[in-house]
């Protein structure tokens, strides 16, 4: 009964997405007089994510004890979950050019992004804008991260003279979080409707796509699971810490997928990383921050999201700017999600702003993620364990933070 009340969200979700998927086909597409529920409730996140974008991404910096960032600790740890995510967003665009995402029904054609001007000028463009009022749109959403990470940055250093500010920053990001939570009790209706719309319009080809996208992140997954997890550990203990790793791994893992979530499994985690014979002083730090900064089953979805839709809209996906790209996605959405409730929507924004995607790209974003949940929640926590090891292992003899 836990784990249906801990997954009820997602249950009462795909019941919608289910019972709208029935209206379009029995109605056709008469079923479109409901189409404006669903772009009530899109217009509804789109207003929501600048200030929940703030808030969440601010208010974590400004609070970050000052005295550890600069350690040894944080800066190996940095290294070791930068280089997990890339390993694992890399191999997925692999995997998806190995078993490409075939879309018959393109959902709507849209333009290319303008490419006029130097490189220069089109990463000032992708990066920064000229006005603040411009911060403010959806549109922007690269430039703003940025900026609210300065802010973030600015708050913390300013110290005492900064606790004030500080204080609404937190204050701002517990009821934005709140009204995230609010807006997506109505996700059943609102997905419901533009699915049924969809389903109505385009036909149950769609149902391939999905299939084929989540047959590559449960496939793909389950393997980076039990090898790259397995790789990971050889490599910072040997065979010995293969054995001594997944013996420990398994409370971790049935914690995970129980409470559904990275931050939940966080006790287990500390326990476990202790039996693996990682330092307090490692275990405490790099479990916690884990919890929120390391995502790698984050950052293999994020790969499938943007391979489908791209798809469905008549992209390419193989083109080196557009790799890039989607590399550096990947690590802006797994780390800015994780204080975020259903953070993964903020990254699924995030593709659409930089990819000049329309609004009927988010809710295929959104089911997908929906779907590989359970999975996801296994890599993003035990995922956390593997990168203590890691850390333990290359980490200089004496450390210079302690918990």
């Amino acid at each position: 009964m836990e784990v249906l009340k801990n997954y009820r969200g997602i249950f009462w979700l795909l019941g919608g997405i289910m019972a709208g998927s029935i209206a379009g086909l029995l109605l056709g597409p008469r079923v479109g007089i409901i189409k404006p529920i669903g772009d009530i409730f899109l217009n509804l996140l789109f207003t929501a994510v600048i200030p929940l974008v703030f808030f969440a991404i601010a208010s974590a910096i400004a609070h970050i004890d000052a005295s550890h960032r600069l350690g040894r600790v944080l800066g190996v740890m940095s290294l070791i979950f930068l280089s997990t995510l890339l390993i694992a967003a890399f191999l997925t665009i692999v995997a998806v050019w190995i078993f490409p995402i075939h879309q018959k029904v393109v959902l709507a054609p849209i333009a290319e992004p303008g490419s006029t001007g130097t490189f220069g000028d089109q990463l000032t463009r992708l990066l920064t804008v000229s006005e603040f009022y411009e911060l403010l749109s959806r549109k922007n959403m690269l430039p703003f991260i940025i900026f609210s990470v300065l802010i973030g940055m600015a708050a913390m250093r300013a110290g005492e003279r900064g606790a004030s500010f500080r204080r609404f920053l937190h204050s701002g990001n517990e009821v934005m979080k709140d009204l995230l939570t609010l807006l997506m009790k109505a996700a059943p209706l609102g997905l419901g409707a533009y699915f049924a719309y969809q389903v109505g319009t385009v036909g149950p080809q769609l149902f391939g796509t999905y299939a084929h996208s989540l047959g590559i992140y449960y496939g793909f997954g389950t393997i980076y699971f039990l090898v790259g997890f397995s790789f990971y550990a050889f490599v910072a203990g040997g065979f010995k810490g293969i054995r001594t790793f997944w013996k420990n791994n398994i409370i971790p893992t049935l914690t995970a997928v129980g409470t559904g979530s990275s931050i939940a499994t966080i006790p287990a985690n500390l326990e476990a990383v202790h039996k693996m014979g990682v330092p307090a002083s490692v275990g405490n730090v790099v479990v916690p921050l884990g919890a929120t900064l390391h995502k790698d089953g984050s950052s293999i979805s994020s790969i499938i999201k943007m391979a489908v839709v791209f798809a469905m809209f008549g992209k390419g996906f193989d083109s080196v700017n557009v790799i890039v790209m989607a590399l550096g996605i990947t690590v802006i959405v797994s780390i800015v999600e994780g204080g975020i409730p259903n953070g993964g929507y903020i990254g699924e924004l995030l593709v659409m702003s930089v990819y000049g995607f329309p609004p009927e790209a988010l809710p295929p974003l959104m089911v997908i993620g929906t779907l590989v949940d359970p999975l996801a929640t296994i890599l993003n926590a035990t995922g956390d364990n593997v990168a203590a090891m890691l850390v333990t292992r290359f980490l200089p003899k004496r450390p210079a933070v302690s918990v």
